[in-house]
């Protein structure tokens, strides 16, 4: 005989809403797989291209700049033209932007198409949420919910296995190309089974326009100061300076701005919550340790051990396999005993795994690389989300939540790109007069110490982070269950 008691805590979910989540899959996994797509093939890019690896890797960077650009607008977007005709809009342009970026003409033209697929792409994920979790609703959100995490296991892993037996078979064109009949079979599914959404463009609030295009202006300048190092002939010429300096004002400019206003693009008013601060930090640097790590290695198997595009594509799985361990388990401990505390572990084993990597040479054992990839894959997948949760813990008010979370994921696409920039401004200065692959093996190792300085960064906020939120569950557990915590505690020892 059936419980109705458990019937009714799990509610069964409806045909409609798995179809809701299979069109929103379908987009997410093609949105993340267009981030790392291209690691294995900057290579080939520089060559064909005829372009230098610090401009190149802007291929990689004006994707993320794109994503995090339009992240904050997503929820203006939402209510403003309506959750399902944006999404579509969204994948429509996606599949626009990978024509053009399959048809470019050079390095700068790809560069800009770029941008625009990762301001489409980057739509796609808010949206999504959205979508699903109206269509789940909140008994069963959880379960559902985990259908966006399955392409932020599989978009990392496949990304470069896919480029890479493109390049090898076809051309770089095509991991362009491929993007084009998902998006159109995203598109119909989407229009067929998406349930039109009710909503009033009246409803919606008045979009920052000033605080937007200060962001927008300000970040890439930046960014694109610091990419300039080694062609502009060191930090502190003219050509770094003046853009790097330019871009920190205007973002300096939007602070002010966002202080100021009653609905900002990003409330940083949350930054003066001690625990969120310290997330933001941990955050931005998590993202550039991730995403600037990530470019290095396909470089190093394809220009120091002479790999194809595919196997070096191949030769990542071991860290995409690390991550689909740990995140499941990550997420279950987060709930126990705290994010923090399990961001902070996860973050340490993401950093000490890197070390081994500023130890290359043109000959290290493949099965040790993998080992070592494995376990910093599984430093990645205990770190990032837990981090996450951590920070949404800390708040005071459950309903900054929704200022919250754009926010992060705007910090974590900013530190990726930012990753992205420095670190192939020190591997291009290094590799320069490189006489043999041992010399570009000492470029990588090089480089590699500043991963892990970058890594080391994230786990400094997370310590903190990991005391505030303790502290926060403590305040809102039950007087009885503390009181009893308090009883097990042995008594303390006289001086």
């Amino acid at each position: 005989m059936s419980n109705p008691s458990s019937t009714s805590a799990r509610p069964p979910i409806e045909r409609h809403v798995w179809l809701v989540a299979a069109v929103v899959g379908m987009g997410s996994v093609m949105s993340i797989l267009a981030v790392t797509i291209v690691n294995v093939a900057l290579e080939s890019l520089t060559t064909e291209l005829q372009s230098p690896l610090d401009e190149i890797q802007w291929v990689a960077t004006g994707y993320l700049l794109g994503m995090g650009a339009v992240i904050p607008v997503s929820a203006w977007i939402s209510s403003r033209f309506g959750a399902r005709r944006a999404y579509l809009a969204s994948i429509a342009l996606f599949v626009g932007a990978s024509l053009l970026c399959a048809v470019a003409w050079s390095a700068p033209s790809l560069i800009a198409f770029r941008v625009v697929q990762g301001a489409a792409g980057g739509l796609t994920l808010p949206l999504g949420q959205m979508m699903l979790a109206h269509a789940a609703g909140p008994q069963r959100l959880g379960r559902v919910m985990s259908v966006i995490g399955v392409p932020m296991i599989i978009g990392p892993m496949l990304g470069p296995i896919v480029g890479g037996l493109l390049i090898d078979q076809l051309s770089w064109h095509w991991i362009f190309v491929i993007n084009i009949p998902f998006g159109i079979a995203s598109l119909v599914m989407g229009l067929k089974l998406l349930p039109r959404d009710d909503h009033d463009a009246a409803d919606a609030e008045r979009l920052d326009v000033v605080g937007l295009l200060l962001l927008c202006a300000g970040v890439p300048l930046v960014i694109y100061g610091l990419s300039r190092t080694s062609s502009a002939g060191g930090f502190l010429s003219s050509g770094v300076l003046v853009p790097t300096i330019a871009g920190l004002a205007l973002i300096a400019l939007f602070v002010r701005h966002a202080l100021r206003r009653d609905e900002p693009l990003l409330d940083v008013r949350l930054m003066r919550q001690r625990g969120f601060a310290a997330a933001s930090v941990a955050t931005f640097a998590s993202g550039a340790a991730l995403y600037g790590a990530m470019l290095l290695l396909p470089l190093y198997f394809q220009g120091v051990r002479g790999e194809d595009a595919l196997h070096a594509g191949l030769l990542l799985v071991p860290q995409g396999l690390g991550s689909a361990v740990s995140m499941g388990i990550a997420g279950r401990l987060a709930d126990r005993v705290g994010g923090g505390r399990v961001a902070v572990v996860g973050l340490t084993a993401m950093t000490i795994a890197t070390i081994p990597l500023a130890f290359l040479t043109a000959e290290t054992s493949y099965w040790l690389i993998s080992a070592v990839l494995f376990v910093r894959g599984m430093g990645l997948g205990g770190g990032v989300m837990p981090l996450m949760a951590a920070s949404f813990a800390t708040l005071r008010d459950p309903s900054d939540i929704a200022h919250a979370t754009p926010q992060l994921n705007v910090l974590q696409r900013i530190g990726g790109s930012v990753g992205t920039a420095i670190l192939t401004v020190v591997l291009t200065s290094r590799l320069t007069g490189a006489a043999d692959l041992d010399a570009a093996a000492a470029a990588f190792d090089h480089t590699y110490w500043w991963a892990v300085g970058v890594s080391a960064l994230a786990v400094i906020p997370a310590l903190y982070l990991a005391r505030v939120e303790q502290r926060a569950r403590a305040a809102r557990r039950p007087p009885r269950l503390v009181e009893e915590a308090q009883a097990e505690e042995p008594p303390a020892v006289a001086a």
